[in-house]
């Protein structure tokens, strides 16, 4: 696999992780986790608190969102890199010799249907 494409991987386990932790953070309607950080509340405001992690949210998912189509177009590319390598075409035109169409008889054999 491509060394890109797996730090791409990384980035984005590691982004979801981060948007798990966002999401609960959220004042949901009984409070939420972030019930238990009354400090962070107090010494920013609940409100901007709430709007540090709403925007937090869209940022992450936006990252994951650009990241997932990166890692896309890396491994599609990689993927029609090896499948237009000489070598790799050679090899499989070796491996799969050209089918031959079956012999069928010429002549089909006619029956009478007034026959039964």
């Amino acid at each position: 696999m491509n060394v890109a494409f797996t730090i791409l991987v990384v980035l984005i386990v590691l982004a979801a992780i981060l948007l798990i932790v966002v999401v609960l953070l959220q004042n949901g309607k009984d409070g939420g986790l972030a019930t238990n950080f009354t400090s962070a509340n107090q010494a920013l405001g609940v409100r901007q608190t709430a709007t540090i992690l709403e925007k937090a949210t869209w940022y992450l998912v936006a990252f994951i969102l650009v990241l997932a189509i990166a890692s896309t177009l890396i491994l599609s590319h990689g993927s029609q890199a090896s499948t237009n390598d000489s070598v790799s075409t050679e090899i499989l035109n070796q491996a799969a010799p050209a089918s031959e169409t079956p012999a069928f008889p010429v002549e089909i054999p006619q029956t009478d249907p007034t026959a039964e």
